[in-house]
């Protein structure tokens, strides 16, 4: 397939997913199963599309990359075993390692706790012509430490700026954060992997039952379950806040893996291609002296 239909298709994949307006963002809107255009039956074609897909973000990475003037942050949200992980690794999986960076974000740390809550997000920033990945971010804060109040206890705010408005200011923090980034030159975009409650709890059982996958799993995974409902409060509100046309959102719906990983795919070619990305352009200078260098190679023996 010629690249410019590969991102053609690209875009139409991946724009039902995209959320740059929040106002009217209802998480209840998004299917953790829906699979759009591609049928159940149509799975042996999305898994061919994904290998196009892995060419072509290949193929634009390289340019990215020699170009050495955009950067790339992809940022991966999701409840535990949505597929976070999986995805990454297939849809990067045709990158060069040179040219992408990969952080997961646990815990903080004491260090991390005596910064303010951006540090160890923005240290881990993708250099100029490089791909990074989040896996987990900044938007914890507005998440998990929303959800778990004794974690923003622990971080050693000033009383007087822990107010009632907390989750707004951050709001409006990462928006600016956000803005900023994309301003410079870097483009963000987030996704959250929007599996079922249900799919979980499949997933879950699965961990279990195969030893080669019991070390993925914590007690505290099944404890997070039982504030589903705030999560899916949190994130709706975080994606609602946050969404923009600079740093879109991409609700994927995560049940289906394979459709997951083709929609991921599809927005991040849809992402690399509107930068319109050029190989730099050699000087005549460099021309004749490269000219030279030939000739005396093929003289060479």
């Amino acid at each position: 397939m010629k690249t410019s239909k590969v991102i053609e298709a690209a875009r139409r994949l991946s724009k039902p997913y995209r959320v740059t307006n929040g106002k009217k963002f209802r998480l209840k809107d998004v299917d953790p199963c829906d699979t759009g255009e591609l049928k159940s039956a149509d799975k042996p074609r999305a898994k061919e599309a994904l290998q196009t897909g892995i060419i072509a973000l290949a193929q634009l990475q390289d340019v990215l990359y020699a170009q050495d003037n955009w950067s790339l942050l992809l940022i991966f949200q999701a409840m535990d075993a949505a597929g976070k992980d999986g995805t990454i690794g297939h849809v990067m999986s045709g990158v060069n390692p040179q040219g992408c960076q990969v952080f997961s974000f646990k815990g903080p740390t004491s260090e991390d706790l005596d910064h303010d809550y951006l540090w160890r997000c923005v240290k881990a920033l993708p250099e100029r012509g490089r791909i990074g990945i989040f896996n987990r971010s900044y938007y914890e804060e507005t998440l998990v430490v929303r959800v778990h109040p004794e974690f923003l206890a622990r971080q050693k705010i000033p009383e007087e700026c822990v107010t009632k408005n907390i989750w707004d200011d951050r709001f409006q923090d990462i928006r600016a954060f956000e803005r900023h980034l994309n301003r410079n030159g870097t483009v963000v975009l987030k996704f959250f992997l929007h599996v079922s409650k249900k799919e979980q709890q499949k997933r879950f059982l699965e961990r279990l039952d195969n030893p080669d996958k019991n070390w993925k799993f914590s007690m505290n995974d099944a404890k997070e379950r039982n504030f589903w409902d705030d999560y899916m409060e949190a994130y709706e509100e975080t994606i609602r806040e946050t969404a923009t046309e600079n740093a879109p959102w991409y609700v994927v719906p995560a049940d289906n893996k394979w459709f997951t990983r083709v929609i991921v795919a599809a927005a991040i070619i849809d992402a690399l291609a509107s930068l319109k990305l050029e190989y730099p352009k050699v000087s005549t200078a460099k021309q004749k002296e490269l000219a030279q260098v030939k000739k005396v190679l093929l003289g060479s023996k």
